[in-house]
């Protein structure tokens, strides 16, 4: 059941908040929209659903037009990060309220809704209010619903943000899971690019109203068509810095630079951006090619098992996100090793250079 934008557009007023779009989703697994708050996320998913219509361009569904037909008349079902449920329904009764609009008999709406309560910690509940549940156990029976009808679209909006951390790593391995056998078409927004990274599938990135690329999931995360998408696909943000390729190496600084290696010989000598992710920018040696560079603390988190360190180099403010416990001072001038081999270059035009 594949969904399908042809030259989408949206505006309102003078504003474009979708830029013209063509995109072909993918059937089974996960397509994700990856961007930032107002990246264009959220409206993408309401021209897919029909609850709004395009200002030009079509949208097509299991190869029909159906650009101009209300929501209602589709089989969709939409999860938002804000939940909404039926306030004087029990929990029950909500997430069974598709399957009686359906007509299903009670035997088969008592059993699925049974098995989606059960896949999401509901059981107990099943006889409380909404507001009588936790924000979490709320967002759970607002999903309960939407995954309990059998639809040709499911839409999930940010679904498991407003779910305590635990639940949310178990309910991205079970998510995948849960649609691996239905015949619909799933499209699953994000703001985290690890959250995209574990939900697999194909990846949308999305910045200022634009898709900048569409693919599998993983290539699109290692090998970014442009600096845009590199950007939307990095948290914490990608380090940049523009190089020089001389002769033999690329220089950034007189003190920092590095053999371009058998790869980019054949690339001619000139300006270019180099971007390196931060969890490639390490307190220690990466491996045989790393390359360390200096600068002043400006920042410093430790998360769990985990540092992060802003810091300024030159002009510019760079990020490391590395394994461990590892203790730096603010205002002090730390080392830290660039992992070169894992480095991407982008052309003036910032297209990503593709030897």
């Amino acid at each position: 059941m594949a969904l399908e934008l042809r030259n989408v557009v949206k505006r309102v007023g003078a504003e474009t908040h979708i830029y013209e779009t063509s995109l072909m989703l993918k059937e089974g697994g996960f397509n994700i929209l990856l961007g930032t708050t107002l990246s264009g996320k959220t409206t993408l998913m309401q021209l897919m659903a029909g609850l709004e219509r395009p200002t030009s361009g079509e949208v097509w569904f299991e190869g029909r037009d159906v650009t101009g037909v209300a929501v209602q008349k589709r089989n969709v079902s939409m999860v938002y990060q804000q939940f909404i449920n039926y306030p004087n329904l029990s929990v029950f009764e909500n997430i069974a309220s598709p399957l009686r609009v359906a007509r299903l008999s009670e035997p088969e709406i008592r059993s699925r809704v049974a098995a989606m309560a059960e896949l999401l910690r509901l059981t107990p509940m099943l006889q409380r209010r909404p507001s009588q549940l936790s924000g979490g156990q709320q967002q759970r029976t607002a999903l309960a619903r939407a995954l309990v009808k059998d639809s040709d679209l499911v839409l999930l909006d940010e679904p498991l943000a407003n779910l305590d951390y635990k639940l949310r790593e178990e309910l991205r391995d079970e998510l995948p899971k849960l649609f691996a056998d239905r015949n619909c078409t799933v499209v699953y927004a994000t703001t985290e690019p690890t959250e995209a990274l574990l939900l697999g599938g194909h990846t949308a990135t999305l910045d200022e109203g634009r898709v900048t690329q569409f693919g599998e999931t993983s290539e699109v995360y290692r090998k970014p068509w442009d600096l845009r998408s590199a950007r939307v696909f990095s948290d914490p943000p990608i380090n940049t810095a523009p190089v020089a390729k001389q002769g033999a190496e690329f220089v950034l600084n007189e003190a920092v630079r590095w053999p371009v290696g058998e790869r980019f010989a054949g690339l001619p000598e000139g300006r270019y951006t180099v971007g390196i992710r931060p969890h490639h920018l390490s307190p220690t040696p990466q491996s045989e090619r790393a390359i360390a560079i200096e600068g002043r603390v400006q920042v410093t988190e430790l998360s769990g098992s985990e540092s992060i360190v802003h810091f300024s180099v030159e002009k510019g403010a760079w990020v490391s996100q590395a394994h461990g416990i590892h203790a730096f001072r603010v205002g002090e001038t730390a080392r830290l090793f660039i992992d070169v081999s894992q480095c991407l270059y982008f052309d003036q035009d910032e297209k990503r250079i593709t030897l």
